[in-house]
């Protein structure tokens, strides 16, 4: 097997358990080491620390394990039980009126490069490093092994999710079986669940239970879903008792899915209508409209080096947002951007808030549900942020 050495002192992370080791941390590795190769890494002392995988980058190393254990079959096996037995303890498993919730969350699961979203009988699998790409064979059998006839169909979507210069060409296509049942259900809503062509892996599980606490807003309220993409929100404010549900999205696409999925549900409801919008030029023509407004947009820094332009369009967007809703309304405000911190979230909305000269009160502070579990040891996992403002 390949090794790393590291400088002395740079061991000291992995002592805190904290799963990534930065390329600067390493002293020398082994002649012909190649992206995703399962390594050993060794103090400079000469002392065993963790076994990972590879990868060019700042991150060098993604640690699987901090113990001495051969890297097979029977390990993606039990981690992948492991992952399933805290959804079971979570409850989602056996809910009657919820199928679908995230089965493997990366890091959170000890399964760092790996994610894996459960569609009513559907894993649709993304691989996010060489190294779990190589070994996606052995995921997906022991998918099937765990999940039994729970399962029907795996399909990998990680065309977009691997590094480029890597070369490994991957294409989007079903590992087991083949699924034509694109409806699930979470909540007792359905949803239209686009694995094929849809963002991430085709639907945003790890919004569930900050829809739930939204629909218990909604009642006699008028409701702004902005960067809607599947209707979410806007499903959740219609079933709660919303009298008006206006949902916004640049892409074409996602008003025609939010669309459909309002029509699942609530079929010929005049309460709602979709705009194909820019949000910002939508946000300025919405003054005194609504009462609670929803502001979920994409992640506005993915990497540090573009953190301060993230920060700047949260400002912005919270302060339009602040400044328009009706007096006595409701902001679910929310950053999935895991380069900003909660304390930098929420300072940011503070001085947004300040911006506008209003009077706001935090009524709760969001983050991601059960089957997104963040280690104790990766404080970085923590990526979902949102605040509950009441704007007087």
């Amino acid at each position: 097997m390949k090794e790393i050495i590291l400088k002395t002192g740079k061991e000291r992370s992995l002592f805190r358990y904290h799963p990534w080791i930065f390329s600067g941390a390493i002293a020398r590795a082994s002649e012909g080491i190649r992206e995703g190769d399962v390594v050993n890494v060794y103090s400079n002392a000469g002392n065993f620390l963790a076994t990972g995988h590879y990868q060019i980058g700042s991150i060098a190393v993604r640690v699987l394990s901090f113990k001495e254990e051969e890297i097979d079959h029977a390990f993606w096996k039990k981690r992948i039980e492991l992952a399933y037995q805290t959804r079971v303890t979570a409850g989602l498993t056996q809910a009657t009126d919820t199928n679908l919730y995230r089965l493997v969350h990366g890091e959170g699961d000890d399964l760092p490069g790996l994610i894996v979203d459960f569609y009513a009988g559907v894993a649709v699998v993304q691989f996010h490093s060489v190294g779990m790409y190589l070994v996606r064979a052995s995921i997906a059998r022991a998918l099937v092994e765990v999940m039994g006839d729970r399962l029907v169909a795996i399909y990998d979507k990680s065309e977009s999710t691997l590094p480029f210069k890597a070369g490994l060409a991957p294409r989007n296509e079903y590992l087991h079986g083949q699924a034509d049942q694109h409806v699930a259900l979470e909540n007792g809503l359905k949803f239209h669940v686009d694995w094929l062509e849809g963002q991430k892996t085709g639907f945003f599980v790890d919004q569930r239970e900050n829809r739930v606490l939204l629909e218990k807003y909604a009642r006699g309220k008028r409701v702004l879903n902005m960067f809607c993409y599947t209707g979410g929100f806007s499903c959740y404010a219609m079933r709660g008792g919303a009298n008006l549900v206006h949902s916004v999205d640049a892409s074409t696409r996602a008003i025609e899915l939010t669309n459909k999925n309002v029509g699942l549900n609530f079929p010929d409801d005049p309460r709602h209508e979709a705009f194909a919008e820019d949000a910002f030029r939508f946000l300025e023509n919405a003054r005194d409209a609504y009462d609670l407004i929803v502001l979920d947009p994409p992640a506005f820094a993915k990497h540090q080096n573009v953190l301060e332009n993230a920060i700047q369009g949260y400002k912005r967007l919270n302060r339009e947002g602040i400044k328009v809703v009706r007096p006595g309304g409701l902001i679910f405000t929310f950053s999935c951007s895991q380069v900003v911190s909660k304390e930098v979230f929420r300072q940011t909305v503070f001085t947004a808030a300040a911006n506008t000269g209003r009077k706001v009160k935090i009524l709760h502070q969001l983050s991601q549900p059960a089957d997104h579990p963040v280690s104790i040891y990766h404080p970085e996992g923590e990526y979902l942020k949102g605040l509950v403002l009441y704007v007087e």
